[in-house]
């Protein structure tokens, strides 16, 4: 099937883009942003967004080492704090069913003292986007490095 966003009226693909261009420049670097989206898509599977996601963290300077580490993030010295926290709120939000306290206070409150409300919203609205696009892409079964400028 061809991505549903873009079968839609082009409000749908608008909105979808609306969210992820507002939650740039809101107190979250981007290399942070790029990483959440590798990390949730490393676990939903999505090889199209593992793709894309790649190509546009190694086009921002991410290095090969912290690329390479990713799913072991927890134990490679390439993450920075705040980048930890992130990615802990990225796997809790994005594995939602494996808990029945899926974002514990802990993980909250660990998250909460690094990045303000408004950083703070950007990340929860940048996860669940990146889980959208995952499972749309996954239920398509959209083909890495396809579709790709």
């Amino acid at each position: 099937m061809t991505n549903p966003a873009g079968l839609l009226d082009e409000s749908a693909t608008k909105g979808i883009l609306a969210v992820v261009n507002a939650v740039h420049g809101q107190g979250v670097p981007d290399e942070t942003l790029e990483l959440v989206h590798l990390r949730v898509s490393q676990i939903n599977g999505c090889s199209w967004c593992l793709n894309y996601g790649m190509r546009s963290a190694r086009k921002a300077g991410e290095s090969d080492e912290r690329l390479m580490t990713l799913a072991g993030w927890r134990d490679a010295p390439y993450f920075t704090d705040d980048e930890r926290a992130a990615l802990l709120l990225a796997e809790h939000m994005t594995r939602i069913a494996d808990s029945l306290d899926p974002v514990p206070d802990a993980v909250w409150d660990e998250v909460a003292d690094r990045y303000d409300e408004k950083a703070l919203a950007a990340l929860v609205l940048w996860i669940s986007t990146t889980n959208l696009f995952n499972r749309i892409n996954v239920t398509t079964r959209q083909v890495a490095g396809t579709g790709m400028a």
